[in-house]
C-alpha cells in the first residue's frame, strides 16, 4: 500500500458521536433490491470513504441521503434524531449537500448566481440582493483560498474552478454533511492536491464527509474510515490506516465466480479483427488488440475509462482520429454504423431502450430492421418475411412474448436484450460487441444470456464483451483487456485472471 505524508491524527479518548447515522436502509425497485439493510455512520471532522464496484449501490445511497429517493425500510438519524427527507430541499435544510462528478451548474449564470441559485438573499423589500450575493460568494471562495471573481460567467472557468464553485455552493447552505461523488475524476494531480487541502479545512470545521472514489491512493490519502458495498449490502467497514488495501479489494469482489459462470471450453481460432493504434480525439488513445475466432474478449474498467466509447468507435457511432482496423486480413475503414454492419461488426449498446430498440414498434419489426434488404421485395417490405426472420431468432433465443406483434417495450429487460441480440445475429456478423449485456435484468435472464453468449462463441463468432461486473468478466472471458483513463492498462489471459488483478489494473494500483 502506498505511503502518504498526511500527519497522523491523535487517537481520540473515546469515539465521537456520529453526525449522521443510517440504520437498516433498504431500497427496492421492481425486481431489484438496490440496497439491503445498510448501516453507515458519518463522524464530525472525518472523511468516510464509500467503496464498491459499479452497481454496488453507492449512487442509490447518495440519492437517499440527498432526498431524491425515500427508502423502503430503515431510518436516518442526524445528531441522534430521526429525520425524513421528503425531497431534495428537505435534505439541504437538514444540512446535507452533495458535490457530484458532473457538477450541476449553469454556464450562462455568474459564479455568484450559481452559488446562491434557489436560496438567494433578499432585501427587506423582497428583491434579490445582488450585492449580498457577490459579497457572500467572495467570502466563501476566499475561505477556499480561491481568487475567483463571483461576477464572471461560469463558462469562463476551468473544470477545477467549477469544482470550487460547486464546493462553495455546498457550503453556502451551511451544510454539516458533505457528499463528494468521484470529485477528482476530471482533475490534475495539482488540482487534486488543492481539493484535498480544502477537504482538510472542512474537517477542521467539524463537517462529516462521505467520499466516493474508485482510486485507492486517494482514499488512503484523505479518508479515516471506510465502508465497502457489494451487491447492495455493506460488507465491511473500519479504519483505513489499520486495513491493508488487499483486504479492501477482497471485500469489494468477494465472490467465487466459477460456480456462477461455468466457462464452456471453445477452440480459439485465427485472428478475425486487429485493432492497431486506435485513437479518439478525447476518449481513448493508442489501443492495440487482436480478437480471435470463437473468443470472448472481456473489456473491464471503471466508469469513464473509455470502454463504451471504444465500442462506439468500432461500430462507427463516433469516428476515430487515428489507427487501423484489419478484418480477416483486409484493412477496413469505418466512418458510420452502416460501414460497420456491412463489414460484419455489430454492437449491442448499454442503453438498449434508448439506443438499441424502437420500443413502440412490434418485436418482429425491431428484429428485422437491420435486414430490410432480405425482408423486402421490389422496394416493399413483406410482413411475412419479417415475421419468418423474427420467428427464427426468437426461437433460437427462447424469447418469451405473447406474440411477435406486441410492442417490444412491453417485454422484460431480459427479453428486450434478446431482441437486440437477435436483430444483429440476423445480419450474420463476424464480430459482435456486447456493452453491459446483462445490465438491469434478473438473475434468470442473466443466466440465459450468458448461456447464449457461450453458444455464439462455440459457433465461431468473435465477441467483445464490456462489463462492469467482475463476476461476469471473470466467468465469461477468454482474455480481458483492462482500460484506465482512455488507455489499455493491461491484457490478461484467462490463466492470469483474478478479481484483485483486474481491480488493481483498473485503479492504477499495480
Amino acid at each position: 500500500m502506498q505511503t502518504h505524508n498526511r500527519p497522523p491524527h491523535p487517537a481520540p479518548l473515546e469515539d465521537p458521536a456520529p453526525i449522521l447515522e443510517m440504520r437498516g436502509i433498504s431500497q427496492i425497485f421492481p425486481g431489484v433490491k438496490a440496497l439491503d439493510t445498510v448501516d453507515i455512520k458519518l463522524f464530525p471532522g472525518e472523511v468516510t470513504a464509500l467503496i464498491g464496484e459499479n452497481g454496488a449501490g453507492k449512487s442509490t445511497l447518495v440519492k437517499i441521503l440527498t432526498g431524491i429517493y425515500r427508502p423502503n425500510e430503515g431510518e436516518i438519524l442526524i445528531d441522534g434524531q430521526a429525520v425524513s427527507f421528503a425531497n431534495a430541499q428537505a435534505a439541504i435544510d437538514a444540512g446535507v449537500t452533495a458535490i457530484h462528478q458532473e457538477t450541476v451548474l449553469f454556464d450562462d449564470l455568474t459564479v455568484g448566481e450559481n452559488i446562491f441559485l434557489g436560496h438567494a438573499p433578499r432585501t427587506r423589500f423582497g428583491m434579490i440582493d445582488w450585492r449580498e450575493i457577490n459579497n457572500r460568494s467572495l467570502g466563501l471562495l476566499q475561505a477556499l483560498e480561491s481568487e475567483i471573481d463571483p461576477t464572471i460567467r461560469l463558462r469562463d472557468l476551468s473544470i477545477a474552478q467549477r469544482h470550487l464553485v460547486a464546493i462553495a455552493r455546498a457550503l453556502s447552505v451551511e451544510a454539516r454533511i458533505v457528499i463528494m461523488d468521484e470529485p477528482t475524476a476530471a482533475l490534475s494531480r495539482k488540482e487534486i492536491d488543492d481539493l484535498f487541502r480544502i477537504i482538510e479545512g472542512l474537517k477542521r470545521q467539524g463537517k462529516a464527509i462521505l467520499f466516493i472514489s474508485h482510486k485507492f491512493d486517494e482514499v488512503y490519502e484523505i479518508a479515516e474510515n471506510f465502508v465497502v458495498f457489494r451487491d447492495g449490502r455493506a460488507v465491511g467497514h473500519g479504519k483505513l490506516p489499520e486495513t491493508p488495501q488487499q483486504d479492501i479489494v477482497r471485500l469489494m469482489v468477494g465472490r467465487d465466480v466459477k460456480d456462477v459462470f461455468p466457462k464452456v471450453k471453445v477452440e480459439i481460432g485465427a485472428p478475425v479483427l486487429r485493432v492497431e493504434g486506435f485513437t479518439h480525439p478525447t476518449e481513448f488513445r493508442d489501443i492495440f488488440f487482436e480478437l480471435r475466432r470463437g473468443e470472448i474478449l472481456g473489456v473491464y474498467g471503471l466508469i469513464g475509462a473509455g470502454r463504451s466509447e471504444l465500442c462506439q468507435a468500432l461500430f462507427g457511432v463516433t469516428r476515430a482520429s487515428a489507427g487501423r482496423l484489419v478484418l480477416e486480413d483486409t484493412p477496413i475503414s469505418i466512418g458510420s454504423s452502416g460501414d460497420a454492419i456491412r463489414a460484419g461488426i455489430v454492437y449491442v449498446p448499454e442503453e438498449r431502450g434508448r439506443h438499441g430498440l424502437a420500443l413502440p414498434m412490434p418485436i418482429f419489426q425491431n428484429m428485422s430492421l437491420p435486414s430490410l434488404s432480405r425482408t423486402s421485395r421490389g422496394g416493399f417490405l413483406k410482413a411475412a418475411n419479417e415475421l419468418a426472420l423474427a420467428r427464427k431468432y426468437a426461437e433460437r433465443l427462447d424469447l418469451r412474448a405473447a406474440a411477435l406483434s406486441v410492442p417490444v417495450g412491453t417485454l422484460s429487460g431480459g427479453n428486450q436484450q434478446k431482441v437486440v441480440i437477435g436483430k444483429w445475429l440476423a445480419t450474420k456478423p463476424k464480430v459482435i460487441i456486447l456493452d453491459e449485456p446483462t445490465k438491469g435484468i434478473d438473475i434468470g435472464s442473466k443466466a440465459a444470456v450468458h448461456g447464449f453468449i457461450g453458444e455464439l462463441a462455440s459457433e465461431g463468432l468473435s465477441i467483445i464483451m464490456v462489463s462492469s461486473e467482475l463476476p461476469e468478466i471473470l466467468g465469461m472471458s477468454d482474455r480481458v483487456m483492462v482500460m484506465r483513463e482512455g488507455l489499455a492498462a493491461g491484457m490478461f489471459d484467462r490463466e492470469q485472471l483474478s478479481a484483485e488483478t483486474l481491480v488493481r489494473a483498473a485503479t492504477g494500483n499495480a
